[in-house]
């Protein structure tokens, strides 16, 4: 049977940060993942070139039951750090919308830079290998896998949430997590786009593709767990044809709570009623015409339609009454409508919730109930907005177990 100090469960992001940082500091570590190839979640992230972080990271860019639970490890290990890693190893990097942070080549770089940091520091891989049940030995752990047994002194589940299932993702570390008698948080997919009921959709199902700048909110649900208070960005919206995606909506979508509605302010730096009343005067345009100077054409003509019909879209601006102009202000900076769901883990980015922070100490990320287990990464209940931050969150979270692992 192989021997090591730690065992670390999960090649990804986090995984590959704990083990080249615990192998740096001379520990034997094996690292172990099903698939069969490596980091596919950082290879995809992006749209391939990885957004690796975020230079605001703050705790305040998290949801968690203990909103304090990622200061620590994010204060010891920034942004600044991870660039200047990559820079070590010669990876080009720009900064686009704000503060996010991408490779200027291929997301590829930030797979070889982990994997290099692990082979440099002596790392024993398992790769494809299957972990078929994990029990704890006298002073560790023993894992059955598909390459045989292998103990370990200390053991690291870093396999991330169930987001992106297409790719591998399973739930792994809550099921292990849950055999050592773990508190878990709910899991549910974030940073997904939402979906709704076919009927009350239908009016917008063909508006698919269009996008536009909102402001969006959630709505308070009686008394709300500190994790979950109201929320609002200001980010695209686009259009599908079952609801809702973008940036905005993937954001707003980790603090949506189910049976409640979302806000949208479809005009966040025009007052709509200022613009509708003042070129009112003498316009002989039709209303969607002049609606479509401050929005996608598609989107005027079919949201008039929606409220008023087509003769609605098609009356000249300076028939239409106030009253009705105002009104059609209002409801286009206050759309309240009620998702009925999200697109789910096959379409999320993430998942939140996963084993309770008070369940680990925030400085090591071992588990307070059994010795020698850490949690790290995606399954830990801190959840990150879209941006970089989850990564950055998978970087010092790796980092503060792979300096407290025990040689």
């Amino acid at each position: 049977m192989k021997v090591f100090d730690a065992a670390v469960i999960g090649a990804g992001a986090a995984g590959m940060m704990a083990a080249a940082v615990a192998a740096q500091r001379g520990l034997r570590v094996v690292l172990i993942d099903h698939a069969t190839k490596l980091a596919e979640k950082i290879r995809i992230s992006g749209g391939g070139r990885c957004n690796f972080t975020n230079i605001g990271t703050g705790p305040e860019n998290f949801l968690s039951q203990n909103p304090d639970f990622c200061r620590s490890a994010l204060k010891a290990y920034t942004p600044r750090d991870f660039i200047d890693l990559i820079e070590r190893h010669g990876v080009r990097w720009h900064e686009k919308h704000r503060g996010q942070l991408f490779c200027d080549d291929s997301s590829e770089r930030i797979i070889q830079v982990l994997k290099t940091e692990c082979d440099r520091a002596g790392i024993s891989w398992r790769m494809p290998c299957t972990v078929e049940s994990v029990a704890r030995e006298g002073q560790g752990y023993v894992l059955t896998t598909g390459q045989g047994p292998i103990r370990a002194r200390q053991l690291v589940l870093a396999t991330g949430g169930m987001a992106i299932p297409q790719l591998g993702a399973t739930d792994f570390s809550l099921r292990i997590a849950r055999q050592f008698g773990l508190k878990i948080v709910e899991p549910r997919p974030a940073l997904v786009p939402l979906v709704f009921e076919a009927e009350a959709w239908q009016p917008f199902a063909q508006l698919a593709g269009v996008a536009l700048e909102a402001r969006i909110g959630t709505t308070p649900a009686g008394r709300m767990p500190r994790r979950m208070r109201p929320a609002e960005f200001l980010e695209d919206v686009l259009f599908t044809h079952r609801g809702l995606s973008g940036p905005g909506i993937l954001q707003i979508s980790s603090y949506w709570q189910p049976g409640t509605p979302i806000r949208l302010d479809l005009s966040p730096e025009q007052p709509m009623e200022t613009f509708l009343l003042q070129g009112k005067s003498g316009n002989r345009q039709q209303l969607d015409s002049v609606l479509s100077q401050a929005w996608p054409r598609r989107l005027a003509e079919q949201w008039l339609v929606h409220l008023g019909g087509r003769d609605l879209a098609a009356r000249r601006l300076a028939d239409v009454p106030d009253r009705v102009l105002r009104d059609l202000a209002q409801r286009i900076h206050q759309w309240s409508l009620q998702p009925s769901g999200t697109a789910g883990y096959k379409k999320a980015e993430v998942m939140r919730g996963g084993v309770d922070t008070a369940e680990l100490d925030q400085k090591t990320m071992q588990a307070r109930r059994a010795p020698g287990l850490y949690l790290i990464g995606e399954a830990v209940d801190v959840t990150g907005w879209l941006g970089g931050y989850n990564f950055q969150w998978a970087w010092a979270s790796g980092v503060a177990c792979g300096q407290a692992l025990l040689p």
